[in-house]
């Protein structure tokens, strides 16, 4: 009986620290959580009733709590700004202007082009040129003299980006022409319209004619350079081929003297005699006849450029 009292009194002593031990473990863990929830802030609390465990413990309650050092807040980064979109290639052409000098068929050319876009350019010019040259046609010398004056306007149109391009475009001032002081000297012979005539060595035939053309023509150039290289290049070649559609030249002569018979004794006023002006007009008409193929004035260039 005594060692049965003994055992219990033991048993009482050992059961004792571990309940207080206990009692204060659930103290701390509910200090925690209390804490726990307290610092949490802004975050998110979690709530619901912890089951027992089969030893009769409470099951722990999860949570998460922010580490030593962390702010409790949420923190957004600011978005950078986008950057720039790069530079095309080669630069921007934009208010950049091409000068050059050509020469050509149609005389010496100084032109100017501008850029619109990446493979067209619009580009204009003025062309001038003087020559005298004399020759002679069915007995009538002619003295002429060509006096060219033109402005063109084309589209420089570059499919492949480089200095290959097709040019339509217009001729919107076609001043060209060719005038001529007409001669026969005394006692020589001429034509007009298929009848000869002699002329009066009293009173020698003498006139003046012209050639002229539409005042304006659509024109086609095709070619290499390009006046505002992409390359960014400041000097340019360019060379081209092509022409104008000018239509039929007109001719038109007069002339004044005497014209005789080839026996020389009949002599009539050549601006005034009926039959001497009818054969004027043919020989006019003829002439006209012989040009009207040579619609098409051909072109050909080469030229200088720089651009700034």
């Amino acid at each position: 009986m005594c060692v049965v009292s003994v055992l219990m009194f033991i048993a009482v002593s050992l059961s004792s620290p571990v309940c207080n031990a206990q009692e204060n473990g659930n103290s701390t863990n509910g200090g925690t959580a209390s804490n726990a929830s307290t610092t949490s802030g802004t975050l998110p609390s979690f709530s619901g009733t912890a089951s027992s465990s089969s030893d009769g413990m409470p099951a722990p309650v999860l949570g998460v709590a922010p580490q030593f050092g962390e702010s409790s807040s949420l923190s957004f980064a600011t978005p950078e700004a986008p950057l720039p979109p790069p530079p095309p290639e080669g630069g921007s052409r934009t208010g950049k202007i091409g000068v050059g000098a050509k020469i050509s068929l149609l005389g010496i050319g100084i032109e100017a082009a501008t850029p619109l876009s990446r493979k067209l350019n619009l580009r204009g010019g003025f062309n001038f040129l003087n020559y005298s040259r004399g020759l002679t046609n069915d007995g009538i010398h002619y003295d002429g003299k060509l006096n060219f004056r033109s402005g063109e306007l084309h589209l420089d149109w570059f499919p492949f980006g480089g200095g290959f391009h097709l040019s339509p475009g217009v001729l919107f001032y076609n001043g060209n022409k060719v005038t001529a002081n007409a001669s026969v000297p005394g006692g020589s012979t001429f034509t007009l319209n298929g009848t000869q005539y002699e002329s009066d060595p009293t009173n020698p035939i003498t006139g003046n004619g012209s050639l002229t053309f539409p005042k304006a023509a659509p024109s086609i150039l095709v070619g290499f350079g390009n006046m505002l290289p992409r390359s960014g290049r400041h000097f340019s070649f360019n060379f081209e081929v092509g022409g104008e559609y000018v239509g039929s030249p007109a001719v038109t002569l007069g002339l004044q003297g005497n014209a005789c018979d080839t026996s020389g004794l009949n002599c009539v006023n050549a601006a005034t005699d009926p039959g001497v002006q009818t054969n004027i007009q043919g020989q006019e008409k003829k002439i006209n006849h012989d040009l009207a193929p040579f619609k098409f004035f051909p072109q050909i260039s080469l030229g200088f450029g720089i651009n700034f």
